[in-house]
Formats: structure tokens, C-alpha cells, sequence
């Protein structure tokens, strides 16, 4: 596993995957959610360009440096894991946590990264390209808040790494399905 964080490392981390022969799954697993991810009234653009920088720029940045090393495989999968903080439909649905949530980067960022998935996947058909929700994981983004482990979390991250050259491209899911844009 190689964690990437700008060009350089991104292009190293290429090189050492190539050097293996090619890449057959790639799990965007980039997230930030910087100074706490204040809501609208204080949000500035140094917090939202942060968090684009990592959620949006460094997962394009990660893709388009292994498409090459994805397109020597036979069944290729690009995960992206994304957030049902997301969401459009569930951010417009009162009376839901998604709804409560005041932050305006983190889901921002990751509504792009959605986006990013369905370009891509129509971009290449041949990959198998889903944007996932871990769920509420316990992890270092929620200062270990979460209600699920990090194995919970990790499942639907595994099952969308597997499928099949028939399976799902384009899509937006959890543990328990497709999730409204």
C-alpha cells in the first residue's frame, strides 16, 4: 500500500507499483476535513481549498497517474471512498443527520469526488469506477467518534474492490446499497 500526498510521491508511487507489473484495484482513500469543517457562516476559502486539495485535486491526481498501470489489467476497479455527507438528497432531507450536518468543505469536497466517479467511469468503460460510503467509522477524521469499527467500515470498501468486469461502474453505495446522489 502506498499513501500519496503530492506529484512527486504520487509519480514514485507509480513507478513502484509499474515496477510490479501493473495495478488491478486503487482505493482513493483520501479525507480531510480541516479546522473542524466550519459551516457556511465560517468557512473561508483557505479551508475549502484544502479540502478540495486532498479530497478532489490529490484523488484526480492519484488516478490519472495509475490509469496507465489500471489499463494493464483485465478487470480493473478504482474505489473512491467518498462520504453520504455527499449527498445531495440526504443534505436536503430535514430531520436527518446528513441534513444536521453543518460543515460545508468535507461534503463539498467529497459531492466533487462523486462527480469525479461518474466522469471517470463513463470515461472508461472498460473499469469497474463506484464512489462508496464507509459509514460513520471510527477513525482519525471524527476524532474516533464514529458508532463502527474501522473492519465495519472497511467492507463495502472490499466488496466494491471485487466486483466482478460485470459488476457496477459509475455508482454511489454503502453496506446496504445505492445511495440517492
Amino acid at each position: 500500500m502506498h499513501r500519496v500526498t503530492d506529484d512527486a510521491s504520487v509519480q514514485a508511487a507509480a513507478s513502484a507499483v509499474a515496477a510490479d507489473g501493473g495495478l488491478d484495484v486503487l482505493i482513493n482513500n483520501a479525507g480531510i476535513a480541516p479546522s473542524g469543517d466550519p459551516g457556511a457562516a465560517d468557512v473561508t476559502a483557505e479551508v475549502m481549498h484544502a479540502a478540495f486539495e486532498t479530497n478532489v485535486v490529490g484523488a484526480v491526481r492519484v488516478l490519472h497517474a495509475f490509469l496507465p498501470l489500471l489499463a494493464r489489467s483485465a478487470a480493473p476497479v478504482v474505489v473512491n471512498v467518498s462520504s453520504g455527507l455527499a449527498s445531495l438528497t440526504a443534505a436536503t432531507t430535514p430531520g436527518t443527520a446528513r441534513y444536521a450536518y453543518p460543515g460545508v468543505a468535507y461534503p463539498a469536497s467529497k459531492a466533487a469526488l462523486n462527480m469525479i466517479t461518474v466522469q471517470y467511469a463513463k470515461a472508461f468503460p472498460t473499469m469497474r469506477i463506484n464512489a462508496v460510503e464507509p459509514g460513520f467509522t471510527r477513525t482519525d477524521l471524527n476524532a474516533n467518534t464514529g458508532t463502527q469499527t474501522v473492519e465495519q467500515g472497511a467492507e463495502i470498501i472490499v466488496r466494491m474492490a471485487m466486483v466482478d468486469p460485470d459488476g457496477p461502474t459509475g455508482g454511489y453505495v454503502d453496506a446496504d446499497g445505492t445511495l440517492p446522489w
